[in-house]
């Protein structure tokens, strides 16, 4: 099975949860009126990618981290918000916690 890309599907499932059209997403992160929609419309459909800094502003405007768009399953994803919303010392223990798991192999 050929790798696809979760960039896309992870941007319009945030781009929804957040209540946002394509347009007003584009226009919240500084992109021109004009060209808002458009631009937002390729990424979602996997046409174009943005760069790094436009995808930090995204992120930063849905309220989900930047790893969150790249993520592969849907539980990973998920795990990837309940942990950007943890304080330091909480993520420090979450990772001592995965660290003490079994591997399962």
């Amino acid at each position: 099975m050929p790798f696809q890309n979760p960039f896309p599907q992870r941007l319009k499932e945030a781009r929804k949860q957040a209540s946002l059209s394509q347009k007003a997403l584009g226009i919240l992160i500084g992109m021109d009126e004009s060209t808002a929609s458009a631009r937002m419309n390729q990424y979602e459909k996997g046409r174009h990618t943005p760069d790094v800094q436009t995808l930090k502003l995204i992120a930063d405007a849905l309220e989900v981290p930047l790893n969150y768009f790249f993520c592969e399953d849907e539980v990973s994803a998920e795990l990837a918000i309940a942990i950007s919303k943890l304080s330091a010392d909480q993520k420090k223990r979450i990772a001592e916690i995965i660290a003490s798991l079994p591997s399962e192999e």
